[in-house]
């Protein structure tokens, strides 16, 4: 189920953003179960999509071997994100502590398409 997840959000991610995608790939565990979905970015970033079985998520803009700064939507209910309104749904706005509400869809595929969307819109595309 998670492996076909992946490979939808996969394609929604190179139709869509090809301007600035280089490479999407899953990433398989030694066992063989898909473990994430990679996307490289132009600029040497890398987007890490997470899934699992339980329904929890994480879209993860990883820039901090460029700028020092990270953006993630996740819904990994951490106790010091109470506060967020959209709790345990939240957006790491740059910095792992920085964080605020996040209204990313539930759908994957859409959900691919606004964090990819924000992606571009942040580089300038």
């Amino acid at each position: 189920m998670i492996l076909s997840v992946y490979k939808k959000v996969e394609k929604a991610a190179l139709e869509k953003f090809s301007d600035i995608i280089l490479t999407a790939r899953i990433i398989y565990s030694p066992a063989g179960r898909a473990r994430k979905l990679r996307i490289d970015i132009f600029d040497g970033s890398y987007i890490d999509v997470w899934y699992s079985a339980a329904r929890e998520y994480s879209y993860h803009w990883e820039r901090r071997h460029i700028n020092h700064r990270v953006f993630r939507h996740d819904n990994a209910p951490h106790k010091k994100w109470q506060f967020v309104k959209t709790f345990p749904r939240h957006f790491h706005a740059g910095s792992e502590t920085k964080v605020k509400e996040s209204h990313l869809s539930r759908n994957p595929v859409k959900a691919i398409e606004q964090f990819m969307s924000f992606v571009r819109q942040a580089l300038g595309k």
